[in-house]
């Protein structure tokens, strides 16, 4: 495209979107007689008239308006793009709000900020845990941290994570007087520890998977909890058979405190991940933490 075509484009967006050649002109630096010069130059190359002038006001005719609404976003992003490149230059601070749930905050953003934070004393991160989701846009929120298959599909999602497990699990003494469920079926005829989160609506169906065959089961127990960290307790203390994270029972699993059942029912699914608005402006604050927790394995 002609170096002039993108000048003139750039002044009619200006034009369009004062609604006069005075206010544009002064946006643009030069004379309103210029710019009037400039529209009726540009309408002679196209052969459309793109504003309805009066003595009052210039608007967009019907053909500008479609004009304004190719170009306009191209524009902006141009210019956003350009002023986060000049705050680059600006030291990284601020604060950064982040929701997310409470094993995620635990095992990968907390150990990410004790990295990162000491060498940068003017940035603040504030952590909300919800075991729901949030509207981070209405909340104010800059980013949320989710499971990578649960992240709204309108929002940029960034892996801070590796793969994932779920492990089912239940100290030997609640196994001692009771035949080890073989399929997840069998947990009918077992206590379970149920899990309610927000998000769901209700209670957590145990969710499986074999031979590429999904399976939802709906358990039954004596204790529902909404925080993973006691059911993990009741689980060690012989109650019931709990559902979490291999991660989060690992420790337990191998030091024989929790003896794993189920485990060929359990495949990977994607972990953890960073989600913003995809319209969203990175500050250098922002930047730097996300490039910090960027998963790179």
């Amino acid at each position: 495209m002609p170096r002039q075509t993108i000048s003139d484009l750039i002044a009619f967006r200006a034009v369009a979107r004062e609604r006069s050649f005075t206010r544009a002109a002064a946006q643009l630096g030069v004379s309103p007689s210029a710019v009037s010069h400039t529209m009726r130059a540009l309408e002679e190359r196209l052969g459309v008239r793109l504003l309805a002038r009066t003595t009052r006001s210039v608007l967009p005719t019907d053909a500008g308006e479609r004009l304004l609404g190719a170009i306009g976003p191209h524009f902006d992003g141009i210019e956003n793009e350009i002023a986060a490149i000049g705050d680059l230059r600006d030291k990284p601070a601020g604060t950064i709000r982040i929701t997310t749930g409470i094993h995620a905050a635990d095992s990968i953003l907390r150990p990410a900020l004790t990295r990162l934070l000491p060498d940068y004393p003017e940035i603040t991160v504030e952590i909300s845990v919800n075991a729901g989701f949030v509207d981070i846009v209405s909340e104010r929120f800059d980013a949320g941290i989710r499971l990578g298959e649960t992240v709204a599909q309108d929002m940029v999602a960034v892996r801070i994570g590796p793969d994932m497990r779920m492990a089912a699990v239940a100290a030997p003494a609640y196994l001692a007087a009771r035949e080890r469920p073989r399929s997840p079926r069998d947990l009918a005829a077992h206590a379970c520890i149920n899990l309610r989160f927000p998000t769901h609506g209700g209670l957590y169906a145990w969710e499986f998977e074999k031979g590429g065959r999904p399976l939802a089961v709906r358990v039954e127990g004596p204790l529902i909890v909404n925080e993973i960290s006691l059911a993990l307790k009741a689980a060690l203390d012989g109650l019931a058979i709990a559902y979490l994270p291999e991660e989060y029972v690992l420790p337990d699993i191998e030091s024989g405190r929790l003896t794993r059942l189920l485990e060929a029912w359990c495949p990977p699914f994607p972990g953890y991940h960073l989600y913003y608005p995809s319209r969203r402006q990175h500050s250098p604050a922002f930047a730097l933490l996300l490039d910090a927790l960027r998963y790179r394995g």
